[in-house]
């Protein structure tokens, strides 16, 4: 399927105008149809499949930024560290120390994003608020992750018709990382990532704080 050349003019005028990095997610979708966007000046795309995200790396341009935007499982880590330029889906304690392992063993500080679950379906991971709170106490103030850059955080609305609900996660989100930000000893340069919005809410979110947004269909069209 070709890409939406009037679609992605669009949302990178709006994502630049907002200061919102876009990420293009990519994942099932061909080399073809991501040199596509590159050729238009994308960069950064998302992928959720380690072996389908090594192979792309290995194919296509080397100035693309891959960010890693599935459930990451701990034993997968060590095949993308040397390469990934950040891991969106962090929802546990456990797998930031495996990434922090890896890093550790290849000398390279990997950024991350702390996963909130924010939405009400129960199918989503991540950290609950509180969860998060200790994640972040845990990494800042209680241990020495040296090859871990915790770049802030990531969470997904519900999906539902219902845009007030959307915000009010949203909403609950952005609130967290300000938080964060002012209490906990942390970079307030590096901890400045605030990910939320996807096609169907990218508006939404950017209108709620938002300063990374990832899309796919509206830019591939429907996943395979």
């Amino acid at each position: 399927m070709a890409i939406n050349t009037e679609a992605f003019n669009m949302l990178k005028a709006k994502s630049d105008a907002a200061g919102v990095l876009l990420v293009a997610v990519s994942k099932t979708k061909s080399e073809e149809d991501i040199l596509a966007l590159y050729n238009l000046g994308q960069r950064d795309f998302g992928e959720n499949y380690v072996q389908e995200l090594i192979k792309k790396h290995e194919s296509l341009p080397k100035d693309i930024r891959w960010h890693f935007i599935g459930h990451l499982q701990s034993n997968k880590v060590k095949l993308i560290a040397p390469f990934v330029y950040l891991i969106h889906g962090v929802d546990s304690v456990k797998l930031l120390e495996v990434v922090n392992k890896e890093g550790e063993k290849i000398k390279r500080k990997i950024k991350c994003l702390l996963q909130v679950h924010i939405a009400k379906e129960e199918t989503k991971f991540g950290f609950d608020l509180i969860e998060a709170r200790q994640a972040i106490t845990h990494v800042f103030v209680e241990t020495s992750f040296s090859n871990i850059e915790l770049c802030g955080l990531m969470g997904m609305a519900s999906f539902t018709a219902n845009q007030e609900e959307v915000r009010n996660e949203f909403s609950s989100l952005k609130l967290l990382h300000e938080e964060i930000r002012s209490r906990v000893d942390v970079d307030k340069n590096s901890f400045s990532v605030l990910s939320m919005g996807m096609s169907g809410d990218y508006e939404l979110a950017i209108s709620e704080g938002s300063n990374l947004i990832r899309v796919g269909s509206l830019l591939f069209g429907a996943r395979a």
